[in-house]
């Protein structure tokens, strides 16, 4: 059985004093595939050395997170599609629009967004999407940018069940996360009526950590809790989950 982590920011130094012996525990717990996402320049180097330490399970997004999209957002733009010019990436992610933290940079942030939506057509590539308190104006972009090149995944969904549907109509799939493990966190409640093949497993490590973790940090060899809340909600077994999840992943990632 191989369980697909399709959204885990194993780089970050949350994980300097132990990100090995991280790693290995994930591994042993079948989590054998892991998703990197991209926030900004700062942090390419890290991604880089990541995949280097662990080429058998490592694979790379680029993007600039919407959180990251400041007064300096074209000079990193620009090193993103430098980068592209220049190796293999699986996604462009995480992108996308964040209205928690700053509303103010909404007009950039939806720049930005589409400017990395015209990238991966380029270049033939998913999106993973960051969305935080913004779905109405992520939903305008996707009715903009809507076609059968527009594909991907919507990270750590926490919408509602017509958000979902709606999400699901755009050609993405929802990354399920520790979220769902949540006594308030709601998409428990519905997720059993959006087919498996909708679905796919995601951490967003060392955020977001699940029961009965949750308020500690996230690592990858916790998605086996949130596949444990799926096979409950679900009805059906660990191996089955997994597998679709990760041919999910195999479909949106082209690996």
């Amino acid at each position: 059985m191989i369980i697909t982590d399709t959204h885990t920011h194993l780089y970050s130094n949350a994980f300097d004093n132990d990100r090995a012996e991280m790693m290995q525990r994930a591994i042993d717990a079948n989590v054998k595939r892991f998703f990197i996402p991209a926030i900004d320049s700062t942090h390419t180097e890290a991604m880089l050395q990541l995949e280097k330490d662990f080429p058998e399970h490592v694979f790379l997004m680029m993007g600039l997170h919407p959180t990251s999209v400041k007064d300096n957002y074209k000079e990193e733009l620009n090193h993103v599609e430098d980068l592209l010019q220049k190796r293999k990436f699986y996604a462009i992610g995480e992108i996308g629009i964040d209205l928690y933290w700053d509303k103010s940079t909404l007009d950039i942030q939806i720049e930005a967004f589409k400017y990395q939506i015209k990238l991966a057509k380029k270049y033939q590539l998913p999106i993973v999407i960051h969305c935080r308190e913004a779905f109405d104006e992520i939903f305008q972009v996707l009715d903009q940018e809507q076609g059968s090149d527009l594909f991907g995944i919507f990270h750590c969904f926490t919408g509602t069940l017509e958000q979902a549907k709606k999400a699901i109509s755009y050609n993405m799939k929802l990354g399920i996360g520790g979220v769902v493990t949540f006594k308030n966190g709601k998409i428990d409640q519905y997720i059993s009526q959006i087919e498996l093949k909708h679905i796919v497993l995601e951490t967003d490590s060392p955020y977001l950590a699940p029961k009965p973790y949750r308020g500690k940090r996230n690592e990858s060899a916790y998605v086996n809790k949130v596949l444990e809340k799926l096979v409950e909600l679900y009805g059906k077994s660990e191996k089955e989950i997994a597998t679709i999840t990760t041919e999910n992943s195999k479909a949106i990632f082209g690996i």
